[in-house]
């Protein structure tokens, strides 16, 4: 029993530290293989056209990972946006923009509206977090409350791979029904 606990102790320690590693460090991140998911909160959406804006965004961006090696734990803002400079290897967020899905409660709605979309640009203005789009799939609302932003996958070495934006393997992407 104590070797047991002893071991289920040394696993939760080495899979706790792996992820702050491979996130802060793409080259670790190709060593492991993780394939990291990003998810963002803010209180509400402004959005026009071309531009959403997550109002009162979270100061900390979640992370997770899938199988084999499940992790999750969360990042700085200045932490993700290094993901889409040059920092983050050939492959970052800025060369492949990920598709994500937008989740916002709109008053008066039974349901969340959920929309596919490609977002780009990340800039902070104040508390804000402010994106360029690329509309994929449903409809932007202009405005809502509590707001969501899952975002697709960072994978080995920086970026995202095939068939990771809805394209290649079938149709997978974040937020596909």
């Amino acid at each position: 029993m104590k070797s047991r606990r002893k071991f289920m102790i040394a696993a939760t320690l080495a899979a706790v530290a792996a992820p702050i590693g491979a996130v802060l460090n793409p080259a670790a991140a190709a060593e492991s293989k993780v394939q990291l998911m990003f998810v963002q909160s803010a209180e509400g959406l402004k959005a026009d056209d071309k531009t959403l804006r997550l109002i009162n965004v979270a100061p900390q961006t979640i992370y997770f990972s899938d199988r084999p090696e499940r992790i999750a734990g969360h990042i700085t803002m200045p932490a993700y946006l290094k993901e889409w400079t040059a920092a983050a290897g050939p492959d970052n967020f800025s060369k492949d923009p990920p598709n994500a899905t937008l989740s916002v409660y709109e008053p008066g709605q039974s349901t969340n509206t959920l929309t596919v979309i490609e977002i780009s640009k990340p800039v902070v203005e104040g508390k804000d977090l402010v994106y360029s789009y690329r509309l994929i799939e449903g409809k932007v609302p202009t405005a809502g409350g509590a707001t969501s932003l899952f975002i697709d996958w960072i994978g080995p070495g920086g970026g995202v791979g095939v068939g990771f934006h809805g394209v290649g393997v079938g149709g997978r992407g974040v937020g596909w029904r």
